[in-house]
């Protein structure tokens, strides 16, 4: 499997009464397939991963799989605090059909760089399958040293690429100066998809393409293009959104516009609550002025 373009960490709807709302789902979906992306990551971090009970992983894969039925790259999510429980996730995942998976590193517990080396080493041992890596700091605590990076890529061909949430440039150019030309670098925060390509990285996971998916593909498609002025006019407009976004819980925002431009988002899972009454009148009129739409 090849990496390359923009990929949607897509949101998972859930009821009033807390349940996910799978048809509300399949109609997201219908959206992101038609609006160009390379992808869905289910299960990521805007899926509310660390939420979902193990007994609605199975079906929520399952769903978005046969749903999608092979018109696009499906990336799932099973990274977990200890190995033991990432290797069973990610058997799991691959035997429901999963095209790749992305591994967070392990949460809650701090580990050192000789930890995740070995915790890593674990998991690849025992999985034959297509894995990205993933650098998440803002959700584990701590960020990976590009050196443990570079050393499973050079041990391991399953790995296919390396997603950069560090909002780090120096960071993502170390990563795409040493192992680039290996694997796939992708940014993972909105503010750094267009340094990203730049720099050499292969496309983006990024949340705002729950909401704006079109303007990203055509960010990646400009930059592709060598139309460089347009790609630089579109992530002026994406560092805008997510300036206005950092008030907000990351989960609840996403949601909350997505809702606005008319999609089914649902709201967030307990303990996050929606963004309700003045605050969400304040991220209506804030789209509306910006003229973001589907």
């Amino acid at each position: 499997m090849k990496l390359s373009g923009i990929y949607v960490p897509h949101i998972t709807p859930f009821n009033k009464d807390q349940s996910i709302n799978y048809e509300a789902l399949k109609t997201c979906i219908n959206y992101w397939i038609n609006s160009g992306l390379s992808g869905l990551v289910t299960l990521g971090s805007n899926g509310e991963f660390p939420y979902i009970l193990r007994e609605e992983r199975t079906k929520l894969i399952k769903t978005v799989i046969d749903y999608v039925n092979g018109k696009t790259q499906i990336i799932v999510g099973t990274g977990a605090p200890s190995t033991i429980e990432t290797i069973k996730l990610s058997k799991e995942a691959i035997d429901l059909g999963a095209d790749a998976l992305i591994i967070v590193p392990p949460y809650y517990f701090k580990v050192s760089s000789q930890d995740l080396i070995e915790h890593y080493k674990k998991i690849l041992n025992k999985i034959d399958a297509s894995i990205i890596l993933y650098d998440v700091p803002k959700f584990t605590g701590y960020s990976v040293e590009v050196t443990v990076f570079e050393k499973l890529v050079n041990e391991y061909s399953q790995i296919i690429g390396i997603k950069d949430s560090s909002n780090n440039l120096l960071h993502i150019s170390e990563l795409i100066r040493r192992i680039g030309d290996k694997i796939a670098i992708l940014g993972g925060t909105s503010r750094v998809i267009l340094p990203t390509l730049v720099l050499g990285g292969k496309g983006a996971i990024v949340a705002v393409a729950n909401f704006m998916p079109k303007q990203i593909v055509k960010l990646y498609k400009a930059f592709r293009n060598g139309n460089l002025e347009e790609a630089r006019k579109i992530q002026l407009k994406v560092n805008q959104i997510t300036d206005f976004m950092k008030a907000y819980n990351q989960i609840a925002i996403v949601k909350a516009i997505t809702n606005i431009i008319g999609l089914p988002a649902g709201i967030p899972r307990n303990p996050i609550q929606p963004i309700k009454g003045e605050e969400l009148e304040k991220v209506r009129k804030f789209i509306e002025k910006i003229e973001l739409t589907r």
